[in-house]
């Protein structure tokens, strides 16, 4: 049997929003065939199946759902008969969504998470154009065994780098680090490079009880402790630069790991891994010390989501730096 055909997952977002004059702005409105029906020659490109998973808006998304969402795109990617998948999604949580889905996606088969930063109801709508280009690196057979991309505005990204960059700019997602993986042009998909290395956690559970918290100047440890003492089970800190923070915070970075919580390291930076350079009180070597682990160049919420799948592996300390660090992204 041809695999030609693309399954759609339609969870919401902003390409699926209208303006409700009544309520005063953009709100979820179309369901996923409304969505296609904007390009009537979509379906010259191969095989359509649609499926309405949610009508969510970015931040109304949950690990839960990412979860659900992760387990259904494996059952799809296994029919002979399907080439990739899509997935519609609010930009404004897209980077997690994507990344969850990397860290658990097995098939060789290519998922393109895409979103839209202006609704249905303005002129310069751009859900239609992110659906084309999807499909085509969906069908491309260079797209196979890359994982979970991140497209918007005909630019391929890996699901591990991509982040949102800009509130409301067209071009908003970019790779900080690598830059991106690919175009898609009038006439081709077009990779520059592929993935040296994906990580992935194979896991039957995962552990919502995650927090993260940003550092800034004269921050302490109050939200530390109290994310400890209301039953959180991994702790995330976006520390300043290199993965430093500041002293008055230590104490209770200390008490949640004698606890026998992970404590993860990210850098509240645009960009750059976390690293032991530095050795003063607060500093990353002080940290590694203390024993947090250290999350490379992963951003806060993506460090949050690889713990929480990590979680569902083991508890061990020791088994969780291995998996982490050694499966870092630089």
């Amino acid at each position: 049997m041809k695999a030609d055909k693309v399954v759609f997952f339609f969870t919401g977002g902003t390409i699926s929003m209208r303006v409700d004059a009544e309520k005063g702005g953009a709100v979820p409105a179309l369901g996923g065939e409304e969505i296609l029906a904007h390009d009537p020659e979509l379906w010259r490109l191969g095989g359509v199946e649609v499926v309405n998973f949610a009508r969510l808006a970015g931040p109304q998304m949950t690990p839960r759902h990412m979860w659900e969402l992760s387990e259904r795109l494996g059952e799809v990617l296994a029919r002979e008969d399907v080439s990739g998948a899509v997935v519609t999604h609010g930009t404004d949580t897209l980077e997690e969504t994507a990344f969850f889905l990397d860290l658990r996606q097995d098939s060789e088969k290519p998922v393109v998470v895409i979103g839209a930063m202006r609704n249905a109801s303005e002129l310069s709508y751009d859900g239609p154009a992110n659906v084309r280009a999807a499909m085509r690196v969906a069908l491309d057979v260079e797209a196979r065994g890359q994982g979970v991309f991140v497209l918007l505005n005909e630019t391929i990204h890996a699901a591990a780098y991509a982040t949102k960059m800009d509130t409301q700019a067209i071009e908003t997602f970019q790779s900080p680090v690598f830059g991106p993986l690919g175009i898609v042009d009038q006439d081709r998909v077009f990779f520059a490079r592929r993935l040296k290395f994906r990580q992935r956690v194979r896991t039957w559970a995962m552990e919502e009880r995650v927090d993260l918290f940003q550092m800034y100047a004269g921050a302490d440890g109050r939200f530390i402790d109290a994310a400890r003492e209301m039953g959180a089970r991994g702790i995330v800190i976006e520390g300043t630069g290199r993965g430093n923070v500041p002293p008055m915070t230590l104490a209770a970075i200390q008490r949640a790991i004698d606890a026998g919580l992970p404590v993860l390291i990210a850098s509240r930076c645009a960009q750059g891994r976390v690293l032991d350079t530095y050795a003063y009180e607060g500093s990353g070597k002080d940290l590694r010390r203390r024993g947090v682990i250290f999350a490379g160049n992963l951003t806060g919420p993506k460090a949050r989501i690889l713990l929480m799948l990590a979680l569902g592996v083991t508890r061990d300390p020791a088994a969780l730096r291995e998996m982490i660090e050694a499966g870092q992204y630089l």
